[in-house]
């Protein structure tokens, strides 16, 4: 479930910076963009949880490290990407 909510906010995050560049309304692909990161977070914790339930040591040790650092690069990659046009329309503002 985790791969298919971080695919959809992949596409949001996508579909964000095209509305934006065609001078659309992006705020709605924005806040998808960031709630199915989120859903994406709460999806890969709820797997971590069920491998602690059935006591699945080996699971946790594999694939609990590598996953930290994609989890953390993806979500951080995913909020400058969501909040670009918002920066970006504040620097046309001001000039």
């Amino acid at each position: 479930m985790w791969l298919i909510l971080g695919l959809i906010a992949i596409v949001a995050n996508f579909v964000n910076l095209y509305m934006y560049t065609t001078g659309k309304d992006y705020k709605l692909a924005m806040a998808m963009g960031l709630s199915f990161t989120a859903l994406t977070l709460c999806s890969e914790y709820s797997l971590v949880s069920r491998w602690v339930k059935v006591d699945d040591w080996a699971a946790l040790e594999d694939v609990v490290p590598g996953m930290e650092r994609a989890l953390w690069f993806l979500t951080i990659f995913s909020i400058l990407l969501n909040i670009a046009p918002i920066l970006l329309e504040r620097k046309g503002k001001k000039q």
